[in-house]
């Protein structure tokens, strides 16, 4: 795997000596990988990642994977606040409306095969912008292909067969990382949109979760809490 260094000067140290322990995902809303190489490296635009993949699968590193990029902004993930101090973050050269090409795509898992290993960062903590920015954020998109990460354990996947109880919605959302924006007029809609993008993208405008929500984040929060303590990792 080759990775093309072009430097962006958006970036500063991790605070409070924090370790990257997540991994989120973004497509760049751009036409092309070279607009977006141009605004992320851009001092003016205050935005970076630490790579972008092009759809043809060419890899660029703009930050350092020790030093904080700036592409989370406002969001957390289950106790995380920071997420930019936390993460690692990808951009994927996608206008958002079209679906993300193989060479991308394998590109994507040689890369998170390398980065969660460095930084031991399990399958449930590789999460889309929109997971940690519900409403505020759609990408990676309803086009991306979580399942095909899932199967090769770089992301999770929901297993609708297991026979749990389902309780709460939102408290089984929150055990498994989701948790609506400050101030929001129906935290449960805003937390199901991110759902939906995730794991039901055929699915748009819901305000209600029906059977499957309810055991999606049932066996998520079960399988994959996301503030596990040391007993319980």
């Amino acid at each position: 795997m080759t990775v093309l260094s072009c430097p962006s000067p958006n970036h500063g140290p991790r605070r409070e000596g924090a370790r990257p322990d997540l991994v989120v995902i973004h497509y760049t809303a751009m036409q092309t990988a070279a607009d977006a190489l141009e605004r992320l490296c851009d001092p003016l635009s205050e935005v970076s990642a630490h790579y972008l993949i092009g759809e043809q699968g060419r890899i660029w590193q703009m930050v350092d994977e020790s030093l904080r990029a700036w592409h989370a902004g406002a969001g957390r993930w289950g106790a995380v606040c920071d997420v930019n101090s936390r993460s690692i973050g990808i951009e994927l050269a996608n206008a958002g409306d079209h679906p993300f090409p193989d060479p991308q795509m394998t590109a994507l898992e040689d890369l998170l095969t390398g980065v969660m290993a460095r930084w031991a960062i399990a399958p449930e903590r590789v999460i889309g912008h929109s997971d940690m920015a519900p409403l505020r954020k759609s990408d990676p998109g309803s086009r991306f292909d979580w399942r095909r990460l899932a199967r090769r354990d770089l992301s999770v996947w929901p297993d609708l067969t297991a026979t749990l109880p389902t309780g709460d919605f939102l408290a089984d959302a929150a055990r498994a990382g989701w948790h609506p924006p400050a101030a929001c007029a129906d935290p449960q809609a805003a937390v199901l949109a991110a759902l939906h993008l995730r794991f039901r993208p055929q699915l748009r405008g819901a305000l209600v979760p029906d059977q499957i929500d309810r055991m999606i984040v049932a066996d998520l929060a079960h399988r994959f809490p996301v503030d596990r303590t040391p007993d319980s990792a």
